[in-house]
Formats: structure tokens, C-alpha cells, sequence
């Protein structure tokens, strides 16, 4: 593509861990459509990843912020509309679960763990989305993304508590939605994207097979962490001015189906073979 769809466009782009991040890829490719953005993680998630790379390579600023601390999101915010004015896009690419890193049931939850991993996952969408509407940072027309995952509609076991954070996500965005579209027409929506193999995605247990079923599954294929940079970058953009408050499904038609010829053709031959 040519066209520079972020062209004087600035933002904030939270969570490039490295360069399986799909936070990264959208800032590579926000970069490329011509937006200037700061790079933000926690700093535990700093000490681990590889964000000094990518601001090199973006040619960005990194002011590490923990998202769950207000005072750090007013201090981020300060600083990004200190070097840009007002912000037209936002990008939370974040999600922990502490009882899927330690192999806890769903069904055994430790609830000191889930609620920091609803903090980090989810609530932390509505301190970035507060802290912006009280220091007014958004222009006119202006898009706030976070990714999410179809186990906030469906259950699938192993996703565990993290399932529930994306539900909570998904409500923040039609609730604080909403406010945005009435106040400045800033729109905010999340994508619902494939199974990808990010840092995050492959801490989930049986994530290999997984993938590999969505694959069979999906009419086209597993979205890619790189197709839904380029899906963000869409939503960044003014070709999509009119779309709020929704969950946005990047995943290739597995939302929608039932069975595929593919994983039915696997399954019989599994049940002729016995």
C-alpha cells in the first residue's frame, strides 16, 4: 500500500514487547503510514521485551508507564501531549493472567491473581480511557483501539480467567465508547483477533493445537499478528469514522462457523481409524 492512511496522525502505542508483539507491528506499520507515537510498557515488561529496538527503528520515544497506576498514565499522557498536542489514536495491547502463568484451574482460581490480572488485562482500559477524558488529550475524531479474544463470547477452557478480563474489556469499550462518541466524536472499538502465537498467547496451554484447529476451522485461514496490524492501522485511520462500540472480529470466519469440512474430514477419519 502507498497511500500514508496516518499521515500528521500522533498516538500512544502501549504493549510492543518484541517483535512477536502485535503492539509492534502496529507500530511498524503506523510508522510506515506516516504517525509519530510514544511506546509505552510497564517497566517489568520493558526489562523483559526489546522496545528500544523498535523506538530506534520508528524513530519514537519510550515513556514506560504500568497501566494500572493512574499516576503513571497522567504522567505518560502529560508527556505525549507535551511533545504532540492532542493524540488521534491510542492502542492497548495488553493481558496477563497470573493463574494461567502458574497453571491454576479455572476452577481453582486464586483470586489475589485474578484480580491482578483483571487489573493489567481490563481495568487497565478504563484508566487509559479516564485519564485521557480528564485531561482532555483526544482530537476530534480521534480512535482508541484494544484487542481482545473470542473466549469473551465462547468458553474455551484452557483461556481460563483471562476470558472473563476480555469480557470486561469489551464492555468498557461500548460503555466509555459511547461517552467518547458524544463528547468528540472519538471513536472506540476492540478486535477480536485469531489465535496468534505472541508472548501472551503462548503461556495458554494446548496453544499449538489450537492454532491448528482455528486454521481448519476458518474459511480464511488464522489471521496473522501482521494482518491485524494493518486492521488496527484501518481503525486509526479516517476511513472508518462512522464505526464505534464494536467488537470487531479479525479472524479468518472462525467466529461464525459451526464445523468445517476440513475438522469434520479429520474427525471421521479419526473414527474410522478406530
Amino acid at each position: 500500500m502507498s497511500a500514508k492512511l496516518l499521515e500528521g496522525k500522533k498516538g500512544i502505542i502501549f504493549g510492543a514487547l518484541n517483535s512477536d508483539s502485535i503492539a509492534w507491528k502496529v507500530a511498524e506499520k503506523a510508522n510506515h503510514h506516516g504517525a509519530e507515537f510514544v511506546l509505552t510498557n510497564a517497566p517489568i515488561a520493558m526489562r523483559m521485551g526489546e522496545i528500544d529496538r523498535l523506538a530506534q527503528e520508528t524513530g519514537s520515544e519510550v515513556i514506560p508507564a504500568d497501566a494500572t497506576k493512574e499516576e503513571d498514565l497522567k504522567n505518560l499522557l502529560e508527556k505525549a501531549t507535551g511533545k504532540f498536542g492532542k493524540l488521534d489514536f491510542i492502542l492497548h495491547s495488553i493481558g496477563m493472567s497470573v493463574n494461567v502463568r502458574k497453571g491454576k484451574a479455572y476452577t481453582d482460581l486464586n483470586y489475589d491473581w485474578s484480580q491482578k490480572g483483571w487489573d493489567v488485562s481490563a481495568l487497565s482500559f478504563h484508566k487509559v480511557m479516564q485519564t485521557a477524558w480528564k485531561m482532555d488529550a483526544m482530537n476530534k475524531w480521534g480512535s482508541i483501539v484494544a484487542l481482545t479474544y473470542m473466549a469473551a463470547q465462547r468458553t474455551f477452557p484452557d483461556y481460563n480467567d483471562m476470558a472473563d478480563n476480555k469480557a470486561y474489556l469489551e464492555s468498557i469499550a461500548r460503555s466509555f465508547g459511547y461517552h467518547w462518541g458524544v463528547r468528540n466524536k472519538v471513536r472506540v472499538n476492540t478486535i477480536s483477533q485469531s489465535p496468534t502465537m505472541t508472548t501472551a498467547g503462548s503461556g495458554v496451554k494446548g496453544f499449538d493445537g489450537f492454532m491448528s484447529f482455528a486454521e481448519k476451522m476458518s474459511p480464511l485461514g488464522n489471521a496473522s499478528a501482521d494482518e491485524c496490524a494493518n486492521y488496527t492501522i484501518t481503525l486509526f485511520s479516517d476511513l472508518t469514522r462512522k464505526v464505534t462500540m464494536q467488537n470487531l472480529f479479525h479472524d479468518g470466519g472462525f467466529s461464525n462457523m459451526g464445523v468445517s469440512d476440513m475438522v469434520m474430514a479429520q474427525y471421521t477419519n479419526n473414527v474410522q481409524e478406530e
